[in-house]
């Protein structure tokens, strides 16, 4: 494979560098006062340099999505590696979400509600957001499909790991709003939480409840539909 150039490990730099200052004055001024302008300046560039490697500020928070997903596959790795049980599995990998995630804990309280609005291009279910959200279902894929667990209905596991994602979307809900030191009460949600959906993933399999939850999965791709 041919090494990058100097320009083109040049201009990898310069970019970082946009992203790390845009997120430092997004926690210190809050996202609506920053201005791309006021972004270029800090991080030492030209603003038509700024608008070249992001049309918007939009598109720095996706860079951020895409930052804090590897971040967060990087601390997953070990785990999803060497172990198979689904729920230590799944609690590990919400567990090292909330570690990668605690630096970027008081940028995200101030550009939370804009991402919770359904038509902005930072809600995790715009089209804008598909790659960090695409990543982020195949890590709970790899969750799913690396359990040894033979519990889990057939039809479930297909659809368990977009639910799993949904759930983790609860968690950072909690998680923004937690003012707890180290975000302790987050990480107590997690262990209270994960053995709820341990227990209703392996009775899914049980021949009384395969009718429910043939009748559930139906209902999820009716919605998603």
């Amino acid at each position: 494979m041919a090494e990058s150039t100097p320009r083109a490990r040049g201009g990898e730099k310069t970019r970082q560098v946009i992203v790390e200052t845009a997120l430092r004055l997004f926690k210190e001024r809050g996202y609506e006062a920053t201005t791309m302008r006021a972004i270029a300046a800090e991080a030492g560039v030209s603003v038509g340099n700024a608008y070249y490697y992001f049309a918007s500020k939009e598109q720095l928070v996706q860079a951020y999505y895409d930052l804090a997903q590897c971040e967060h596959e990087a601390a997953c790795s070990e785990l999803l590696a060497g172990e198979r049980a689904f729920a230590v599995r799944l609690r590990g990998v919400l567990h090292a979400w909330v570690r990668v995630s605690e630096p970027y804990h008081e940028f995200a309280v101030k550009f939370f509600k804009h991402a919770s609005e359904p038509d902005n291009p930072l809600s995790p279910f715009s089209g804008e957001s598909t790659p960090a959200r695409e990543a982020a279902i195949r890590v709970y894929r790899e969750v799913v499909e690396g359990s040894g667990d033979h519990r889990i209905d057939s039809d479930l596991r297909e659809e368990l790991p977009e639910l799993l994602w949904l759930s983790w979307l609860g968690v950072v809900l909690f998680w923004v709003h937690d003012g707890s030191p180290g975000c302790e009460r987050t990480y107590r949600l997690i262990d209270v939480m994960v053995p709820l959906i341990d227990r209703l993933v392996g009775l899914s399999h049980l021949p009384g409840l395969r009718g429910v939850t043939k009748d559930f999965i139906t209902a999820v791709r009716e919605l998603r539909a």
